[in-house]
């Protein structure tokens, strides 16, 4: 019971609504315009958690193998910070949730598209192979784009266009300059989220060569940065 309390809390819960909100936003346009599927939708909720957990699960494993989750860290203690979970079992878990976005990614697919849209089908096999990418390298590897200041643009990217325009295209099979407007507010909400946790950060991902938005910009250009972009999606 122990273990997976320690698990649940590696997955970070709290951040899956978040994750989800694009794929709700997606699909009530889809229910408007006579395109809903609920097969479709179930299925693109479980891609996007799986996502989301990933990416949760890659940012605890980058950050604690660089040192940047250490003592001087004020947010809530990650799962290889804390000792609780090793590097090689946060790999092994690494691998296994891959491999489960695949599947539920060849199911969302094939649910969408059956046999007769190949291009379409195409596409979106080529955009889960990104999104799987994107959701590890924030911070894995030596070419982390969360290192170099590029995590707001990839959260703006896939939290808003993939995930709200992506949805919708996943029902209706065509692109539709309604969604255009909400995946922007929904994605720069998303990267608000993003850059509060950073402001927090701040002092230590400095210490770590953790070079976030945040720590470029300062304490204070980063608050109004944040009113620039949350008053930026409420306006949108």
């Amino acid at each position: 019971m122990k273990k997976i309390k320690l698990w649940l809390s590696a997955f970070r819960l709290r951040t899956l609504p978040l994750s989800i909100s694009g794929i709700v936003v997606g699909s009530c346009f889809a229910v408007y315009n006579g395109f809903f599927n609920s097969i479709v939708f179930i299925l693109a909720l479980l891609v996007t958690v799986g996502l989301q957990i990933l990416s949760n699960l890659a940012n605890d494993y980058g950050d604690g193998v660089k040192g940047t989750d250490n003592d001087t860290r004020v947010g809530p203690t990650r799962a290889i910070q804390s000792g609780e979970i090793t590097p090689k079992q946060m790999l092994e878990a690494l691998k296994i949730n891959v491999l489960v976005v695949i599947v539920l990614t060849m199911l969302l697919i094939f649910k969408a598209f059956g046999h007769g849209y190949f291009l379409y089908t195409l596409l979106f096999f080529v955009l889960g192979g990104i999104s799987v990418y994107a959701a590890m390298k924030y911070t894995m590897g030596d070419s982390a784009y969360g290192y170099r200041g590029l995590g707001d643009v990839y959260v703006l990217v896939f939290f808003g266009f993939v995930s709200v325009v992506g949805s919708y295209f996943l029902y209706a099979k065509q692109l539709d300059h309604i969604v255009v407007l909400p995946a922007l507010a929904v994605g720069l909400l998303s990267v608000g989220v993003l850059n509060l946790n950073n402001m927090r950060d701040i002092e230590s991902d400095k210490l770590s060569n953790k070079m976030t938005l945040a720590v470029k910009l300062g304490k204070q250009k980063s608050k109004v940065y944040h009113l620039f972009v949350v008053i930026s999606a409420l306006v949108l």
